[in-house]
């Protein structure tokens, strides 16, 4: 009974590590979508990507992966699917619709974010001990996503790529909203209905309601500062005096 019950929890480890290596699935017809010049099929896609990766962990954590698939390293897995869907696919969406612009300056400005998160998904620190994202957490679907619905001209586009680039350095740590304890449920039910916002929006393009925008701006603002009061309240590390 015991053996079977072991091999119950493996089995069970390494279908949550399937669930998350679909995120290559959906890159791909993320991929897809974009070379068909399917702007909004893509951003289903990404979606149905952070509804994955914002449940994997979870699940990961529950069946304890590490304990029963010890030989295979979830946690790389999970970073090469969200390099993909949440910074790859979103500049290469952006830069395929024309928001970027044309030409040598629209490839600069596709570049940069992925550099930027290239080195934030490398840094040993890129999630703190008290659960937060350091720096900029390379939301840039999240980031495509408001750039489609409010139809950005290519200078403000600039504008918030370069901004969010930029902050992927600066020390300010972001809430992991599944793992965050502070008003931990609170950001959860906020999350989720920030999700059925854009849902709502996706399936209301190219004529997205007042409302629901309203809705979706408001998560973030309270995503931001409750992100900047988290930073602000976290001890300083004061350097030792040799």
């Amino acid at each position: 009974m015991a053996a079977l019950t072991q091999r119950r929890r493996t089995a069970a480890a390494w279908l949550v590590h399937a669930y998350t290596a679909s995120g290559v699935v959906l890159a791909f017809l993320m991929f897809v979508a974009v070379m068909e010049g399917d702007t909004v099929r893509a951003l289903w896609l990404f979606l149905v990507a952070m509804v994955v990766d914002g449940t994997d962990g979870m699940l990961a954590r529950w069946v304890q992966v590490k304990r029963h698939a010890p030989s295979f390293d979830g946690a790389l897995l999970d970073n090469i699917v969200d390099y993909i869907t949440y910074a790859f696919m979103p500049m290469l969406l952006l830069w395929s619709a024309g928001y970027l612009g044309e030409g040598t300056p629209a490839t600069i400005l596709a570049v940069i974010p992925l550099v930027a998160s290239a080195y934030q998904f490398c840094r040993v620190d890129a999630k703190t001990d008290d659960h937060l994202f350091l720096g900029f957490p390379s939301y840039w679907n999240i980031a495509a996503f408001y750039i489609v619905v409010l139809d950005l001209q290519t200078t403000a586009v600039a504008v918030v790529l370069l901004v969010c680039a930029v902050l992927v350095f600066v020390p300010v740590g972001y809430v992991y909203p599944s793992r965050t304890s502070t008003l931990q449920s609170t950001t959860l039910a906020l999350t989720c209905l920030w999700l059925v916002g854009y849902a709502v929006l996706v399936a209301q393009l190219p004529d997205p309601s007042t409302l629901w925008l309203t809705v979706s701006v408001a998560y973030v603002v309270y995503y931001v500062a409750l992100s900047l009061y988290l930073t602000l309240r976290r001890p300083r590390v004061v350097p030792a005096v040799v």
